[in-house]
């Protein structure tokens, strides 16, 4: 036998029924807040990521050249994506500009619980206004999302890029040496980011007072600990956001994110029932399309993790409901077959998901068939139904039958 390549997944009917619903009711908040989706190529020339994330992100990706010789990249992510469509098409559109995005993404790395090679999620990105309103609508999606799919826990922790960045620049480090100080602040490697910071040039108190901001973490007071336009700021979101009704929502000046071109505000959320892999979501506002030959535009956007998202739910006790049709017709007899798929016609186009007996098993052999699918009713079309103008129709739950007029069936089964 082939296998499926490791770190990908085969889903069944089951399973995709599972997902599609909740693929569905993401896309149905989005639609709720004014965003509307967007799709972009499964793969991209392989500079749109290594502009964004430098060119060691070669290593962690599926990156190829194809047969003219052009370097291509499956797409790890969505943002960069759904950025270079903006410069290249969108630049015009009236803003606020809200889209919202799904589907697969590869990258090349070890699978683990929650973590695949090709994976999916769920995205959404603002372009307009750089103010705390606009931050806090993105926040409040993802935050709506999550409450709309039933997750019972989870947290919401926010912080504001600034808050470091001027710490660092006013202890003189250089922009080179930042973005590594700030990833390993980001990872909780406190004793490299120590290290990094010595070697920039920050004496032990200014390195213990940075460590010491990354620990803040609180309600909205500990905002106290801070000044200046970052404050002010995350206290325009936290306001906007209690205005939302969600009160699950801390300070967390230790998000960073660790990526360079995030700007101001960044926000993660967590699943605890998960563990240590717990987060599934993060994100914040940032700059990229001066990157991609675009004027520098703002923007503020997440990524939802759909595959750990779903493994939360699981977690939580979520329980789908279980598959069924509305009818099931079975037909007594080859002449009736002919009338049976008739009656399936009519019941589809009428709406009614129906199935038929496909396989000619005998009456007890489709009834117990009609159970195994968990079929709400069943249409019996036999000889003598059919002389009469009529058919049987049983409830499957009752085990009640009647006699129904063929040219009222649909109606019947339609109250």
């Amino acid at each position: 036998m082939i296998q499926r390549p490791r770190g990908t997944r085969d889903f069944g009917p089951d399973e995709m029924e599972k997902r599609r619903r909740l693929e569905a009711t993401m896309r149905h908040e989005a639609a709720l807040f004014g965003f509307r989706e967007i799709s972009t190529p499964i793969f991209e020339h392989t500079e749109l990521f290594t502009l964004r994330s430098g060119p060691n992100v070669v290593e962690e990706i599926y990156a190829f050249q194809d047969k003219g010789g052009r370097e291509i990249s499956l797409r790890p992510e969505l943002t960069a994506p759904a950025m270079r469509f903006f410069v290249n098409e969108m630049s015009n559109s009236a803003r606020p500009l809200k889209m919202f995005y799904f589907g697969q993404c590869f990258r090349y790395e070890r699978p683990q619980s929650g973590r695949f090679r090709e994976f999916f999620q769920f995205g959404a990105e603002l372009i307009g206004n750089p103010g705390p309103e606009s931050d806090a609508e993105v926040i409040a999606l993802a935050a709506s999302i999550m409450r709309r799919i039933g997750l019972k826990q989870y947290t919401i922790r926010i912080g504001h890029i600034g808050v470091l960045r001027s710490m660092l620049a006013e202890a003189g480090v250089g922009s080179e040496a930042a973005p590594l100080i700030l990833q390993k602040l980001d990872k909780k490697e406190y004793d490299e980011a120590r290290q990094r910071m010595q070697e920039a040039g920050m004496d032990d108190a200014k390195i213990e007072s940075v460590v010491d901001i990354t620990n803040t973490v609180g309600p909205v007071e500990v905002l106290d600990k801070v000044s200046g336009e970052a404050r002010e700021h995350l206290m325009g979101v936290f306001n906007v956001l209690q205005a939302y009704g969600f009160d699950n929502i801390q300070v967390d000046l230790g998000v960073v994110r660790g990526l360079d071109y995030y700007t101001g505000m960044v926000f993660e959320m967590d699943a605890p029932v998960l563990g240590a892999e717990k987060q599934i979501c993060g994100g914040g506002s940032y700059s990229l399309t001066e990157l991609f030959g675009g004027e520098k535009t703002f923007s503020t956007g997440f990524g939802i993790g759909f595959d750990r998202t779903l493994l939360a739910l699981e977690k939580e006790g979520l329980e789908a409901p279980p598959h069924g049709v509305d009818v099931y017709v079975l037909p007594v007899g080859e002449p009736a077959r002919a009338e049976a798929h008739r009656i399936a016609a009519e019941l589809r186009q009428a709406g009614l998901s129906t199935d038929i007996d496909l396989m000619g098993r005998s009456l007890s052999k489709s009834m117990k068939h009609a159970n195994t699918i968990n079929a709400r009713r069943t249409v019996i079309v036999g000889e003598k139904e059919m002389s009469q103008g009529a058919v049987a129709l049983r409830d499957m739950i009752t085990g009640e039958q009647t006699m129904v007029k063929r040219d009222e069936l649909v109606a019947t089964l339609k109250k």
